[in-house]
């Protein structure tokens, strides 16, 4: 009877707690909150016109095959208003790269109606607030629309519902994304007909490139009209500098000579473009073949050589000589000014940080042409969402996300299909495209001080890669990956850019 009475009760308690237990299965996946939108009319005067257009900055969800949200995209479009023929309006689509970079840098460094003002010869930190923002009389607005996107896990961006990181944070699911939000935002505004164009930096030419990639399929082929390449990293063998890898040694090097003309340690007496271009000739005819050899070259061509690049990179040529010939990039910012304790910066080497360990092999604070811009950069963005665009938003703005990086998925294949570790390289994805879309160009945007996607690379990859060199054109810049911080490169940039869309 005991036992009977137990049973009983044990299935009385199941039964009581099974709608708990469906309501936490219920609950196990959030609620997706409501979309957020934020419209505002403004006018501005761009290229010597005044034009009047329309701030979108809302959230788009994306959905899975089920119709069920799966990310919430954050994005700020700029359209002309009073237009009645759209399709002769162009919209660009404007992105970071990172991977875990929000919009913020192209945003309110180039692109963007007001752009944050800081020092244009890379003298000074940009301290604490205030800040200057001011009308950006070089912005695009006259030309094109402008729609600028957060990947998921950046900005505002974010999964929600039964999302998962893991389908967002990837390059091949990052470029699925971005696609499927173009085609969203182009449907729902109506410009299936308007000239397209995506503008990316660093990380983000590789994803524009995968996105233009991804455009074709899906049963929505978008052709897109042009790709804005600013410090293009299409083949990482040329932007990774490590040990081993030939390709890095090759095109870091004219860089280096660059930056080293900058800080008046080598090439003085000539012009910085004269001083490159002997330093092209001298790493395709003396360096790679050296390179090459390796340990069969004799001390005599190893003097040699460290002479010729202690003359082009400033450094002494014993330190040359003990480094086999091939000075890493970090080591390079280390000791180019090493003389005067200062470290220059990797994004742009005309910046210098005062480190405490003048002896580490490489800068120990980190970037100096990183953190002595950011906190502006941040300041701008908050102030002008808020007191601007009116955004009043729930959660902090993430102008970078290093948990994206983190989880970053490379891999190019499927699991369960065979696959060994390779640099990442889209430049043949480029040249496939641009085959396909026989209307495509593309504009390449190089800084000569830009010590993470070197201007000799761009040389290097649109070299190869079946890219058509007809219509790809190659620009470059006394300023380095962020090259728009130097103002006359923004004024020499918007005039490259816009002479790439009207012709």
């Amino acid at each position: 009877m005991a036992t009977t009475f137990k049973n009983i009760l044990c299935f009385s308690l199941l039964l009581l707690s099974l709608p708990l237990l469906a309501q936490e299965k219920k609950d196990s996946t959030k609620a997706v909150p409501p979309a957020k939108s934020f419209i505002s009319s403004h006018q501005g005067t761009f290229g010597g016109k005044t034009i009047r257009y329309k701030a979108t900055a809302k959230e788009t969800h994306l959905k899975n095959d089920r119709d069920e949200a799966v990310a919430s995209i954050w994005s700020v479009a700029y359209t002309q208003e009073g237009l009645t023929d759209l399709s002769k309006r162009p919209v660009t689509f404007v992105f970071n790269g990172g991977p875990g970079s929000a919009s913020i840098w192209l945003h309110m460094g180039m692109f963007g109606p007001q752009i944050v003002k800081l020092d244009s010869d890379a003298k000074k930190d940009d301290g604490a607030a205030p800040y200057t923002l001011s009308e950006n009389k070089y912005a695009l607005l006259d030309l094109t629309d402008l729609v600028f996107i957060d990947p998921v896990g950046t900005g505002y961006s974010r999964v929600v519902g039964k999302g998962k990181v893991e389908d967002f944070w990837g390059l091949n699911e990052d470029a699925a994304s971005i696609a499927k939000f173009m085609r969203l935002w182009i449907t729902e505004n109506k410009r299936w007909l308007s000239p397209k164009y995506i503008a990316g930096e660093s990380f983000g030419t590789t994803r524009a490139v995968a996105v233009a990639n991804a455009l074709e399929g899906g049963g929505q082929n978008m052709a897109l009209n042009g790709l804005i390449l600013i410090s293009q990293a299409l083949d990482y063998d040329g932007s990774t500098s490590i040990h081993d890898n030939i390709t890095s040694y090759l095109t870091y090097l004219p860089s280096m000579a660059a930056t080293a003309w900058y800080h008046k340690k080598a090439g003085q007496g000539k012009t910085l473009e004269a001083f490159v271009e002997e330093c092209r000739q001298f790493t395709y005819d003396t360096y790679a073949p050296a390179l090459y050899r390796g340990t069969l070259l004799n001390s005599t061509a190893q003097n040699a050589i460290a002479e010729k690049l202690s003359y082009f990179i400033g450094l002494d040529k014993d330190y040359i000589l003990k480094s086999n010939l091939t000075v890493l990039v970090p080591r390079f910012q280390k000791q180019l000014l090493a003389d005067k304790g200062l470290a220059i910066g990797r994004l742009d080497g005309r910046f210098m940080g005062d480190e405490a360990d003048d002896v580490a092999s490489e800068p120990h604070l980190g970037d100096p042409s990183d953190y002595q811009l950011s906190s502006a950069y941040t300041a701008a963005l908050n102030h002008f969402y808020a007191s601007v665009l009116k955004v009043d938003m729930d959660r902090p703005y993430l102008t970078s996300n290093d948990e994206v990086g983190e989880k970053w998925r490379w891999r190019t294949v499927p699991d369960g299909k065979y696959w060994e570790p390779t640099p990442v390289n889209v430049a043949r994805q480029l040249g496939e495209t641009m085959r396909r879309n026989t209307a495509m160009k593309v504009l390449v945007a190089s800084g000569y001080y830009d010590l993470i996607c070197p201007f000799f690379d761009t040389e290097y990859t649109f070299a190869r890669n079946g890219i058509v060199p007809e219509r790809v054109t190659k620009t470059y810049y006394e300023g380095g990956h962020m090259m728009y911080t130097h103002e006359p490169d923004l004024i020499k940039l918007a005039g490259d850019i816009r002479k790439f869309l009207t012709e």
